[in-house]
Order: C-alpha cells, then sequence, then structure tokens
C-alpha cells in the first residue's frame, strides 16, 4: 500500500471507511458528474473544474477539485467583483445542491480529504 493511500497520521480505519464509500460513489456518481461538467462547459464555458490550493492534515497544501460556480469579473481598478456579481445562475444551482462538491470524491480518493472531518480553509487562514 502506498503512503497515500495510507497517509500518515490518519486512522487506517477511518481511511478504509474513506475508501469503502468513496470508490463505490465515485462510479455511482460518475455519469452525474458528466452530466454536470457537460453544463458547466455548456452554459459558462470551459473549464469545468476550479482548482484551488488548500491546507490539509497538518497544513500539508493540496489541490482542492470543484465544478466551477463563477465567473471571472473585476471592476474598473482590477479587483474582483463581488462573488454575488461574479455567481452563474447553474452556480447557484450547483451550490444550492452541493453537486459543485463532487470532484472533491477525488480528492478522498487520493488521501488529501476526508468523507468525515473539517472542511479544508483557505491558505490565508492556516496561520491561525
Amino acid at each position: 500500500m502506498s503512503a497515500r493511500m495510507f497517509p500518515a497520521g490518519v486512522p487506517i480505519g477511518k481511511r478504509l471507511v474513506d475508501l469503502l464509500l468513496t470508490v463505490p460513489g465515485l462510479l455511482i456518481l460518475l455519469p452525474v458528474m458528466g452530466v454536470v461538467a457537460a453544463a458547466v462547459l455548456i452554459v459558462d464555458g470551459p473549464p469545468a473544474l476550479f482548482r484551488q490550493k488548500r491546507p490539509g492534515l497538518r497544513g500539508e497544501i493540496f489541490t482542492v477539485f470543484k465544478f466551477r460556480t463563477m465567473r471571472g469579473g473585476q471592476d474598473e481598478t482590477g479587483r474582483p467583483l463581488p462573488d454575488s456579481q461574479r455567481v452563474t445562475r447553474l452556480g447557484t444551482f450547483l451550490r444550492a445542491t452541493s453537486l459543485d462538491e463532487l470532484p472533491e470524491l477525488w480528492n478522498v480518493l487520493r488521501g488529501e480529504m476526508s468523507i468525515v472531518g473539517p472542511r479544508p480553509l483557505l491558505i490565508e487562514y492556516l496561520p491561525r
């Protein structure tokens, strides 16, 4: 077994539960994820996935994957517009149904996240 499959400091039982839920979950939800990805591409254009660096266990940085729910946009000074102005109609639906979070199952499979546990915060909150 690889170190990634059983990350150091993660109880083996918890990791096994993650794998037992994630592998069948990914197989079952793969068609749904395909439809969501296609909808994002058709309605909002590429890319379908949003990637962001987040701190994981012991502050180790990893890339979290989600379906994209916002478009880019900046004001006249180059600062990003408020989220409320950038979230798309499809994005609102995806967030309300939590479908935007399905790609995070890949992070669970890789051992970067767990089904049960704290939500990875943004890197700027790491010192707190």
